[in-house]
């Protein structure tokens, strides 16, 4: 599947490319090492050097890793080791890719795709759901085995989407009685609404499938979900099986997007992205602008990640997030002294609670230097380092927008 090397699309020498392998990153290092452990083993698998890094919790970030890298290779090629497309591969990653590219205007840096579905996956599960089987002692063939698998569960539709399109062929053309989709979290059906719905056709066995890349707290809890149903329904057998870890399978799938993003044959869902179409429910969230804001967000409001062991995810968000865009048309008008003033005007504040970030191209080429403030949404154009003292004045501190500075408002 993969190839190791260079197709004929691509002009690059092969000893003048690297890869970066993007991990979400944890605060438990066995997780980060699973994700240098692949690193290595792609690197051998490619040829070329494959670094990782993380989108947050731990090192080297996204923008670490690549200037790292862009002193001594021309093209970077970054591939998400995510298995679907949600928020971090649809807004994150860009969002770094395209800082990279303004910062290293030397380096070529392709944006790669998600792990995604892959027959290597589902010949992997197919895998992981006889071995379940067989310390169970059943017999897909001869006894009605169900299997759920259960995957971490997102706020993106489409990314849920997925899990029922991978339980489906995982199901076609196996002995299964049945694959069932469930989730852990965040969205339904949850894994115990599954399992007991499943208990009433009295299965033989049923087979829980963890559909995660490590072996951490969500992959426990379906452990103990599985082991829970064993032990209130004593007349069918269930069992969990292992996560994808680290299985030389998964090369094949990251070799492969390797090669699509360097030769530029990348396919993104966009037809059932909520960022790109308006889906009922997610009304709010079409638009790029807006979710390159929330990407902003996210990445800068993770905070004291060293103290906080219970919860990877807890923010010590500001009030008001400022995103001053610096990119070639909007440095050139003065960009960077409209952020540091903006900043300083903010420290000298006793009511502002706020951040100030610098942002690559907002999209209003022409109209800048571009301000945005969120969560409100509201963008202000064509702002010199005079007009910071009214932002932080009466927006930031009083939420009264200025009016006469307003580009749009999303």
């Amino acid at each position: 599947m993969s190839r190791s090397t260079p197709g004929p699309e691509s002009t690059v020498p092969f000893d003048d490319e690297a890869v970066l392998l993007v991990g979400h990153g944890s605060r438990r290092e066995k997780s980060n090492d699973q994700v240098r452990d692949l690193a290595a083993a792609l690197e051998e698998r490619l040829g070329v050097p494959v670094d990782a890094g993380f989108l947050e919790l731990a090192a080297p970030t996204i923008p670490d890793a690549i200037a790292g890298l862009a002193g001594t290779v021309s093209e970077v090629t970054v591939v998400p080791l995510s298995l679907f497309a949600a928020s971090h591969v649809k807004n994150d990653v860009p969002l770094a890719v395209k800082r990279a590219r303004s910062e290293h205007e030397d380096l070529t840096v392709n944006n790669g795709a998600h792990l995604g579905i892959h027959p290597a996956l589902i010949d992997l599960l197919d895998d992981r759901a006889a071995s379940v089987e067989a310390d169970l002692g059943v017999d897909r063939d001869a006894d009605d085995v169900v299997v759920v698998l259960c995957a971490r569960g997102s706020s993106d539709p489409d990314a849920n989407g997925d899990v029922h399109k991978l339980a489906r062929l995982l199901d076609e053309g196996r002995a299964f009685e049945r694959v069932e989709p469930s989730f852990i979290g965040v969205t339904e059906p949850l894994l115990d609404e599954t399992l007991h719905t499943v208990a009433k056709r009295r299965p033989d066995a049923v087979v829980v499938l963890p559909y995660m890349l490590g072996d951490g707290v969500l992959t426990q809890r379906i452990r103990d979900g599985a082991a829970t149903f064993d032990d209130e329904y004593p007349y069918v057998d269930a069992g969990a099986g292992d996560p994808l870890g680290t299985d030389p399978r998964l090369l094949d799938v990251l070799g492969d997007r390797w090669q699509e993003a360097r030769t530029g044959s990348v396919e993104m869902s966009c037809d059932t992205c909520k960022y790109k179409v308006e889906l009922d429910g997610y009304e709010e969230d079409v638009g790029g602008a807006r979710a390159m804001l929330r990407a902003l967000t996210h990445q800068e409001t993770h905070a004291d990640r060293e103290n906080v062991d219970d919860d990877p995810h807890v923010h010590d968000a500001p009030e008001k997030h400022v995103a001053v865009c610096t990119n070639q048309t909007c440095a050139a008008e003065g960009a960077p002294a409209v952020m540091e003033s903006l900043r300083q005007a903010v420290r000298d504040s006793d009511e502002c609670d706020a951040r100030v970030t610098r942002s690559s191209c907002l999209g209003r080429c022409g109209e800048g230097p571009m301000v945005a403030v969120y969560p409100d949404g509201v963008w202000y154009g064509g702002v010199d380092a005079e007009d910071t003292d009214r932002i932080v004045s009466s927006h930031l501190d009083r939420d009264r927008i200025v009016s006469d500075l307003v580009d749009q408002t999303l």
